[in-house]
């Protein structure tokens, strides 16, 4: 069978276009398909383009969902509060407070055509409008002989303040692409950091999605959609799945605490504060590519935690490890969580306080230097070979320069933190999060537009 050549995705977006796609899937519609002609289809690449949610003809579809949804609101069983805006200056899920769960997904490039990754990008984004308004992608999702262009668990249920964060890795500026004089200067890979113990399966990628809900399924459903809709230019590379207390759990809103019982985010700047985030998280004008305005980076860090080690260890063993009360979160010393870190304090023998290798102590410097955490917990079972625990920290940060700000941070933590008995570095990866992206746009638009 001849491959049949792809639509320009140039001209997908374009309302013009949707009755000829639409034509298309109606004359499936009509005829019932058996198994050898959906095998003999897919494996042409054309399947997905003309059934929706594993390819193009999905994306159109999504598109026109999307925008029914936005003229009409949500569908009926969604409110207002469990949106999460998609379309912005900036994109969702980074300054937006953190949902319950995360579902994390780095993905290679199988293609060297740039038209294709941008063809790719553009289906994400009508793919993402949709699934953040609690819309089901594609069209043909209730014909008896065509496979549903989406995959369903998630129809019924809200959005959940699902948002989808999309970044690009240091190799997407490779020579395959021709991009490599776009790449920011100070973008590159991660050093190697003193007692890493890195792991293949868990490191780099070319693309990434960080989709997070208060709902899991909602997220699973975005993460494997988007998947679909990548197939024959992306395959997924690694993914990994998070949890945080949940607010119905603790409806105060409190700073979470990670799996060793201590509050984990206290230090955070203020993401009200636009100044702040302009000065900590948004790349500017004047911080690198203006294709990077109102964008930002991402570190990500799988670490494990030796959790049956801390589970023997004394409570003021802990509380020294990190320099803070874990009943209440606040610096040894005082008693507000939020109390300043000081770290001249000492006791009556003069020494201090807080130990300054703790890691509160250690994160915190001199103070000048912030980046917003945005982590979550990970449990994946049981570790065959030692019979342990494995979970730990999806450790997340946003931040305008990774160098001055990730870097020079973790540098001090890897080489003297406390902490380091008790957990070990097994996964890495860094991305360029694209600025936010408008309606008619799309996610990536001023680097590849």
């Amino acid at each position: 069978m001849k491959k049949k050549d792809k639509p320009s995705w140039g001209n997908a977006g374009t309302e013009n276009e949707l009755p000829k796609e639409d034509s298309k899937e109606q004359l499936l519609f009509d005829k019932k398909l058996s198994r050898r002609d959906m095998l003999r289809l897919t494996g042409a690449s054309s399947l997905g383009l003309l059934l929706g949610g594993g390819g193009m003809g999905g994306i159109l579809a999504a598109r026109k969902a999307a925008g029914q949804a936005g003229q009409a609101g949500a569908s009926p069983q969604h409110t207002g509060t469990d949106i999460i805006p998609f379309y912005g200056n900036h994109q969702a899920g980074i300054t937006t407070p953190a949902q319950n769960f995360l579902c994390f997904a780095a993905f290679d490039l199988t293609t060297t055509k740039l038209s294709d990754v941008q063809k790719l990008l553009e289906a994400w984004t009508a793919a993402a409008a949709a699934l953040t308004s609690g819309t089901l992608i594609g069209s043909v999702n209730d014909n008896p002989n065509l496979p549903p262009a989406d995959t369903g668990e998630a129809d019924g249920l809200t959005p959940s303040k699902c948002t989808l964060t999309f970044g690009a890795g240091p190799a997407f500026f490779d020579d395959r692409f021709g991009l490599a004089a776009k790449r920011p200067a100070s973008f590159s890979d991660l050093p190697a950091f003193t007692g890493d113990s890195l792991e293949p399966q868990w490191c780099g990628g070319d693309l990434c999605v960080q989709a997070c809900a208060d709902d899991l399924q909602v997220a699973f459903h975005a993460i494997r959609n988007l998947a679909r809709i990548a197939r024959g230019t992306a395959v997924l590379r690694w993914t990994q799945e998070g949890f945080q207390r949940t607010g119905s759990a603790d409806p105060a809103g409190g700073t979470p605490r990670n799996l060793l019982g201590f509050k984990d985010g206290t230090g955070n700047p203020d993401v009200t504060d636009e100044a702040e985030m302009r000065s900590v998280v948004w790349s500017g004008s004047a911080d690198g590519p203006a294709w990077m305005n109102g964008g930002t980076y991402l570190a990500l860090r799988r670490v494990r935690f030796r959790i049956e080690v801390w589970d023997r260890s004394t409570l003021s063993d802990q509380e020294a490890t990190f320099g803070r009360h874990r009943q209440s979160g606040a610096p040894i010393g005082a008693r507000d969580e939020f109390a300043e870190l000081n770290l001249e304090a000492a006791d009556a023998s003069g020494k201090p306080v807080i130990p300054p290798d703790s890691h509160s102590a250690l994160a915190h410097g001199d103070g000048s230097v912030k980046m917003l955490r945005r982590s979550y917990s990970y449990s994946s079972g049981m570790d065959l070979k030692t019979g342990q625990l494995d979970a730990g920290l999806v450790f997340i940060s946003f931040q305008k320069d990774l160098m001055k700000q990730f870097v020079s941070i973790q540098q001090r933590l890897s080489k003297n933190d406390r902490l380091n008995e008790y957990m070990v570095h097994t996964g890495s990866a860094v991305f360029a999060c694209f600025p936010g992206v408008r309606e008619g746009g799309y996610i990536g638009e001023t680097l590849l537009g």
